[in-house]
């Protein structure tokens, strides 16, 4: 540290430390201004100009310094000057102030700090640089954190000084206007009785709605900025656009029909979007198939003859995956154009185009919308590993199509899609290699629950390969051959018929006109949406798999319902997306199910918590259904019953959760669920039995110690 930096930082030392040792903030109070007013006000009447210099000195000196008060001396101008004098007066002096204490942040702190955390730091730098006024603008008319803050964190980004200060002074006029207004009013209290004087009571609702007419202020100037190159019609064809007929877009589109808007519905493949066609359903419908012939094979374990080998199931492959588009056909007029139409949504199959965010382009014809919702969803992401083109690959997508059951089938991905397809074929009669480069499957949920499943994919003959990295694909005659490097390093040679990959998805941005209007991206490919699931153009929204963060189909209805309220009226209140309570599961078997958070990420957020954990094995239920295997494990907050999140690994655990989804998003904790009567014999059970053990480690122990006293006395002992 240099000496003009040691002396800066001495000085601040010296006139913080003085300020409170000498108790100067009694001075700067509300209470103390009142008892010496009329003495200020008649210094100030024989000395204005004077009186100004040192209420101006002060002010900035507190400013400067970020010491409490400034918001007191705030109301004591306008007592003093009156609003038009106290305006200026205060106004300048709180930015003079406030670049003061900009520029000893940027002096004392900015160098080490960027050079620090020079990385992180990257894209704020950026972004002051390009929007630096608008976002400081924003900050200084809708304070989201107290002006002393702004000061200090501004200093340490590249923001001009110059434009620090000019920005700050337009920035903060009108709320500095509205708190010496009010203390105009304060001035003329003599009495009791003037608490309740018309003046006053109006300063105070202007300090009240001050901040809504700012935010809604600022809401307008950025929408007119972003809106200010494109051509808004006088008159709109719809109230709003969806385009992708998935989850997303069919409850949004419904919740809008429902409220009687006109909304058009844009699909240019089929209706129902992934979850229909090539996701939830026509997985589950593999699931169930491969779930009956395991029992098949299980069948003496419940008395049971198969009239042959108990181990041998005759697959009819082809049949199977018949029966999987039967299913699909069978589901599919819930999600029809027709069901749609009837209900008052206009669905028009074809390639939409954002031409602007007041227009959309499909079938050559323009529509002119208020909003446009953007649902497109998600496709099975590919990796670029060398030859893998020739393999003719499957995804998610595309193994619908497979009719002829092939010899063995190379499944790359450990998460939930690779692990439910992968334990599926491999009960289907197809030798299945599991790969994947995490050291364990199902890497985002706890070791515990993962080596659960790995257990049982193992006992039933998959090959699990794991902390692989892929290198090639090559042929070799007719032979497909994954080059690849195992956990130590070694080179391996695996053969298969068939690859399915299964290493997640990438959202669908492309094709439809998004680049055109410059709406970012998140670096994992989603949109960029705020807290009401808004882009860049405030009528524009996102949700579902393209917009993220999760990609699940419940999750996309559930951001529908805010796109769709948020759109259609939003100019009267606008709501913030809910994902404080988000439930998922794996339906391999077993199930595993989770709602908030795990231990891995307890941990890895440094918060602290306590578990509850309750073995299935011991349930009376899944001993009868020959399903005694898995566990719950509940984290709570230590030494109370608050539920910070809940795992299931076991039978059916995505349908057991649904009581602690319930709980987790109603504030019910531990001691409710094991007060509530359960069913016996049923599988939910388990939530009872967790909850119990967690009382018995949660028992008062100088109670307990008191008890057997009590019981003594009570007999007469």
């Amino acid at each position: 540290m240099d000496n003009k930096k040691k002396l800066l930082l001495l000085a601040l030392f010296v006139l913080i430390g003085s300020f409170f040792y000498f108790d100067l903030a009694h001075y700067l109070s509300l209470d103390y201004f009142k008892s010496q007013q009329q003495a200020i006000i008649q210094f100030y009447q024989t000395n204005p100009y004077y009186s100004a210099a040192i209420f101006m000195g002060i002010y900035i000196l507190v400013t400067a310094l970020s010491l409490p008060g400034a918001a007191v001396m705030t109301l004591a101008g306008g007592a003093i000057f009156g609003l038009v004098e106290g305006t200026i007066w205060v106004s300048f002096a709180s930015t003079i102030g406030a670049t003061l204490a900009f520029l000893v942040s940027r002096t004392l702190l900015r160098e080490s700090v960027q050079k620090k955390f020079a990385d992180s730091l990257k894209s704020i730098n950026a972004g002051i640089e390009k929007e630096g006024a608008f976002y400081l603008f924003g900050l200084r008319l809708v304070p989201l954190f107290p002006f002393f803050v702004i000061n200090l964190v501004m200093g340490l980004t590249p923001i001009k000084t110059r434009q620090f200060f000019f920005v700050s002074q337009i920035g903060m006029l009108p709320g500095t206007a509205v708190y010496v207004y009010a203390g105009t009013q304060l001035g003329q209290i003599e009495s009791l009785a003037g608490i309740l004087s018309p003046g006053l009571i109006f300063a105070f609702a202007l300090l009240g709605i001050f901040p809504i007419m700012a935010k809604k202020f600022m809401e307008k100037l950025q929408a007119r900025k972003v809106f200010a190159d494109f051509d808004k019609p006088n008159k709109f064809d719809t109230n709003m656009v969806v385009i992708g007929a998935g989850s997303a877009g069919l409850v949004t589109s419904l919740i809008a029909a429902a409220t009687k808007a006109k909304v058009s519905l844009i699909e240019r493949h089929k209706m129902g979007g992934d979850c229909l066609n090539t996701g939830c359903v026509p997985s589950k419908a593999l699931i169930r198939s491969a779930k009956m012939a395991n029992y098949y094979r299980r069948a003496e374990e419940y008395g049971l003859s198969t009239g042959g080998s108990a181990n041998k199931v005759e697959v009819n492959f082809a049949a199977v995956m018949e029966r999987i588009q039967d299913i699909i056909k069978t589901i599919e007029p819930h999600d029809s154009i027709e069901r749609f139409t009837d209900l008052g949504v206009d669905c028009i199959t074809g390639s939409a185009e954002i031409i602007d965010p007041f227009r959309v382009k499909v079938n050559g014809e323009i529509i002119t919308t208020r909003n446009i919702v953007i649902s497109t969803g998600a496709r099975p992401f590919v990796p670029p590993i060398k030859g893998i083109e020739e393999t003719g690959y499957l995804t998610s997508d595309t193994v619908w199509e497979l009719r002829e059951k092939p010899e063995n089938m190379l499944v790359i991905g450990g998460g939930p899609i690779g692990c439910e397809m992968a334990q599926s074929f491999q009960r289907l009669d197809i030798q299945v290699t599991q790969l994947d480069m995490s050291p364990r499957i199902m890497p985002r949920e706890d070791e515990d629950i993962s080596l659960e499943v790995q257990n049982r994919f193992i006992k039933e003959g998959i090959d699990l390969r794991l902390g692989y990295k892929t290198i090639e694909f090559i042929k070799e005659g007719e032979q497909n051959i994954l080059i690849c490097e195992d956990a130590t390093g070694q080179e391996q040679r695996i053969s298969f018929d068939v690859l399915l990959l299964a290493v997640g998805r990438k959202p669908n941005t492309e094709g439809f006109g998004l680049d055109k209007l410059n709406i970012p991206l998140n670096p994992n490919g989603t949109i960029e949406v705020n807290d009401y699931l808004q882009t860049r153009y405030p009528n524009i929204y996102a949700c579902g798999d393209v917009a993220g963060p999760y990609q699940f189909t419940h999750t996309a209805s559930h951001q529908a319902w805010y796109t769709a309220v948020n759109g259609l009226f939003g100019l009267f209140k606008k709501f913030k997306v809910d994902y404080s309570v988000i439930p998922w599961a794996t339906f391999s078997d077993p199930e595993v199910a989770r709602v908030g958070l795990n231990e891995q990420e307890a941990k890895a957020q440094n918060i602290p918590y306590e578990v509850s954990q309750y073995g299935i094995d011991d349930l009376d239920r899944a001993i009868a259904d020959g399903e005694a295997h898995g566990f719950i494990k509940v984290l709570t907050v230590p030494g109370r019953d608050k539920i910070l999140g809940v795992t299931i690994v076991g039978h059916h655990a995505g349908d057991i959760i649904v009581e602690y989804v319930a709980a987790m998003k109603h504030g019910l904790g531990l001691n409710k669920i094991l007060s509530t009567i359960h069913i016996y014999p049923t599988l939910t059970e388990t939530n009872k039995f967790v909850a119990g053990n967690w009382k018995r480690e949660h028992v008062p122990e100088k109670i307990m110690a008191f008890l057997p006293r009590f019981h003594k006395w009570m007999r007469g002992a």
